[in-house]
């Protein structure tokens, strides 16, 4: 499948795979190749099912072009466009606080990219954070499967430095003092809400 971006680039994507990808996988503790999509994904789900939180991956709106019907009982879609861009991963409810995110991976050992967020995702979470709804991005680092919850207002200063002339990352150091580590689990994966119980209740 061929999607495209605002800007014009093309992005073409195996649907199968993408579809494999989606599949939550049960009692994966041991299965360190799974993205960070995946365990958040598996997280919400445990919190759903016990009624603790109901928060969702954002769906991304496309715009269907072309479809191939190969057979009766399949399509295939073989071109769209993204209707409008993204502005973060997941939002929901917890405890009648409103819940906006973002997650982020970088293979980066020592800090972590700021060009990985948008103007228009920090923009998004300003708003979020001025509504007193809860805004924050989950980072990992993926070569030691560190985990760690960056609240949105410290993202800001970051952000704010960086549009001042100063250094395009946030250092791993700057994120283990600003925001909080997640010690990864089983039931839940990557427990972020004992977090926001920390900072909001």
């Amino acid at each position: 499948m061929t999607i495209r971006y605002p800007n014009g680039k093309k992005y073409v994507a195996d649907t199968k795979a993408a579809a494999m990808k989606q599949t939550p996988l049960r009692d994966s503790y041991s299965n360190r190749g799974m993205t960070l999509e995946e365990d958040l994904n598996e997280t919400n789900t445990f919190y759903l099912e016990r009624g603790l939180a109901v928060i969702h991956k954002k769906p991304t709106p496309v715009q269907i072009v072309q479809v191939d019907y190969p057979r009766r009982s399949a399509a295939v879609i073989k071109e769209a466009y993204f209707k409008q861009a993204s502005t973060t991963d997941y939002n929901g409810v917890y405890r009648g606080k409103y819940v906006d995110f973002e997650a982020k991976e970088t293979r980066n050992a020592t800090s972590f990219p700021l060009k990985n967020f948008h103007k228009h995702q920090i923009a998004h979470m300003e708003n979020v954070e001025k509504q007193e709804g809860i805004s924050f991005v989950i980072i990992r680092f993926t070569l030691t499967e560190e985990i760690f919850y960056l609240p949105a207002s410290r993202l800001f200063d970051f952000w704010s430095r960086m549009e001042n002339g100063g250094r395009k990352s946030i250092t791993k150091a700057e994120i283990e003092s600003s925001g909080f580590s997640i010690p990864t689990g089983l039931h839940p994966r990557i427990p972020y809400l004992s977090v926001i119980d920390k900072l909001y209740f």
